[in-house]
């Protein structure tokens, strides 16, 4: 007879798991398996990175990175943003361990991974004081923020705005672009 498969899962357990295409992360030790996202998915998330590049080129401030990377707060939390800023002296340190204060994290959601991503990983997001977070609606062309102590999003469907601290000008993007047809 088998053992049972652990229902309490460690950031350690998750990066023994198999590399077999599924994205896994876990979050207070519940296991979040998430298979390969969308066309749509990957465009969106190509979209940001480079919008978001290019402002933090100019406001050398921070850094962007994209999935998969291995962000974690304790032993039972590891998880891999879509698009996520650090602040540049801790993304200098190129440590996925020494990267833990986001200032921005964004998830694109998919069929797959919107309960998670609005609700779960939520509430993590919020609980570790990731200063913005946005869930990015690709099928309803909008995108929700929050903050740490938000109760409900803040919905946006003309264009985002966000700034790190240290930058001059706020980073803009409109929606429109972001969700544009190929």
């Amino acid at each position: 007879m088998g053992m049972a498969a652990p229902t309490y899962y460690t950031a350690e357990m998750v990066r023994r798991l198999p590399d077999d295409g599924n994205r896994y992360e876990v979050v207070y030790g519940e296991l979040l398996v998430t298979p390969s996202p969308r066309a749509s998915h990957q465009l969106v998330v190509q979209r940001l990175l480079v919008a978001l590049d290019a402002y933090l080129k100019v406001h050398r401030v921070g850094q962007v990175f994209a999935a998969p990377a291995d962000i974690s707060w304790s032993e039972d939390v590891l998880v891999q943003p879509d698009v996520f800023v650090v602040e540049i002296e801790q993304a200098r340190t190129l440590d996925w361990v020494r990267m833990r204060h986001l200032p921005l994290a964004i998830e694109v959601i998919s069929p797959s991974s919107a309960r998670a991503d609005r609700f779960t990983k939520r509430r993590l997001y919020q609980a570790v004081g990731v200063a913005a977070y946005w869930v990015v609606d690709v099928d309803a062309a909008a995108v929700e923020m929050w903050t740490p102590e938000a109760r409900v999003p803040v919905v946006a469907q003309d264009r985002v705005t966000w700034q790190l601290a240290g930058a001059v000008e706020p980073f803009v993007l409109e929606l429109s672009e972001l969700f544009r047809p190929i």
